[in-house]
């Protein structure tokens, strides 16, 4: 395994722990998501890179644009759950209760 590779691969697990692991906040959650998404990326786009074909040059792309499309989602959720609870805290949310 290159330095590279390890140094994605733990960047993803390392994203992959904190979410796992710290879900006190929904923005922590969102943090640890976003870190994941972006390790993706960089990932896909050195592969892309090291095979030099130009087939594959549009998938980093599409995952960075669903990747700001969570973003945005996530970013309303936090809004909305801030105005309608109060806090952030993922253990004051039930979402059996309408």
């Amino acid at each position: 395994m290159t330095p590279t590779h390890f140094a994605f691969s733990s960047m993803f697990i390392l994203g992959l722990a904190g979410l796992a692991f710290h879900r006190t906040h929904l923005l922590s959650t969102l943090l640890c998501l976003e870190g994941m998404m972006l390790s993706l990326f960089i990932a896909l786009s050195l592969w892309t890179l090291q095979l030099n074909t130009t087939s594959f040059s549009a998938t980093p792309m599409l995952l960075l644009a669903f990747s700001a499309c969570e973003a945005s989602t996530g970013l309303a959720l936090l809004v909305a759950t801030a105005r309608t609870h109060g806090t952030d805290q993922l253990q004051s949310l039930n979402l059996l209760q309408c």
